[in-house]
């Protein structure tokens, strides 16, 4: 009894099964360093990481794998989770991608080196509707989960069986609740990730029938918890899981688009859909986090990050000050989520 896994194979039975297996981390941020830490501890065989980020001080709060040096330094989440990693098991070989996770760099990270798990570390709904579509289209499982404020919630995919995020439309959380416009505890975080990380080990084991149909939501400051029966919310016309799949997130179309605007510094960013937002309603996404704007009648400005920004009904923003697509993307997020 003296192997660094004694006391989980005593639960488990082994550990073979999990020292195979392959997982791929959507973002690094708070679930994200939690997930992979959670992972590397238990021995998983792989484990590759894509974020666009670097460390901040903001993140200190709440992302357990990063430190004040890794902030002053503004090291890439993914690179100073890696280093971290290995230092906590040096069995488990631990790949960092710096790079936003767009359908096309999902896409030839699957091609690749097929992975037994994707795993949900993201700060939006975007990211997550286009590894719902990966999910699906290469019939890979996925767990989702999402905190802000006191609250979390989590719900495992399994192509095939159980209903895909979009199908759970209804029941998922408003826009615009982000971390930046809500907060966050870190209590919350780590609540979401244990219910993502015991159902990561019950797919990697090889015990996937133990995993919950249910999705859950708890609020660790109101006391509660709840969870929703998922089975009957599965949809036979849904385009990413039904009868004619036609993966929407994946299409190009359906993407956030971006332009750097030539000889302004700027640039654009296009939600996937057309939106028609009050401006009244976008100055509410902007009080949350105590930032001043300012309205014509027709569009918003501010500055965030000593830049400035314009906002239009329509969802489109203009992030002045950089030729930069991910930070302003950052920025995009920050508000929309």
């Amino acid at each position: 009894m003296d192997n660094r896994y004694s006391r989980q194979e005593l639960f488990l039975g082994e550990q073979a099964s999990l020292a195979k297996r392959h997982v791929l981390l959507i973002g690094a941020g708070a679930l994200g360093s939690a997930l992979a830490e959670m992972l590397t501890r238990a021995g998983v065989g792989s484990l590759t990481l894509i974020d666009r980020d670097y460390v901040d001080w903001t993140n200190l709060q709440r992302q357990q794998l990063f430190t004040e040096q890794h902030a002053k330094d503004h090291l890439p989440k993914a690179e100073a989770a890696r280093t971290r990693l290995l230092e906590i098991n040096s069995e488990v070989e631990v790949t960092a991608i710096t790079a936003d996770a767009g359908a096309r760099e999902l896409e030839q990270l699957i091609d690749q080196r097929r992975p037994d798990l994707l795993l949900d570390g993201t700060d939006n709904f975007e990211t997550r509707f286009l590894i719902n579509d990966l999910s699906q289209k290469h019939q890979i499982p996925w767990i989702y989960g999402g905190c802000v404020g006191s609250q979390g919630i989590s719900f495992t995919i399994i192509p095939g069986t159980t209903p895909c995020l979009r199908c759970l439309l209804d029941v998922l959380p408003a826009e615009g609740m982000t971390c930046d416009t809500m907060g966050v505890i870190s209590a919350a975080v780590q609540m979401t990730a244990a219910y993502q990380g015991a159902e990561a080990l019950k797919i990697l084991s090889g015990n996937i029938t133990e995993v919950r149909q249910e999705l859950v939501a708890f609020d660790l400051w109101k006391n509660s918890h709840s969870s929703v029966q998922a089975r009957s919310l599965k949809r036979e016309n849904c385009p990413s899981c039904g009868k004619k799949r036609l993966y929407p997130s994946l299409q190009e179309n359906n993407q956030t688009r971006t332009a750097v605007l030539c000889g302004r510094d700027t640039v654009q960013i296009r939600p996937p859909v057309e939106r028609n937002y009050q401006l009244k309603e976008l100055a509410d996404l902007f009080d949350r986090q105590g930032i001043a704007v300012h309205s014509n009648g027709f569009l918003l400005t501010a500055s965030i990050e000593g830049k400035r920004i314009v906002l239009f009904q329509d969802g489109r923003m203009l992030v002045h000050g950089t030729k930069d697509v991910l930070a302003a993307k950052k920025i995009y997020y920050q508000i929309f989520g």
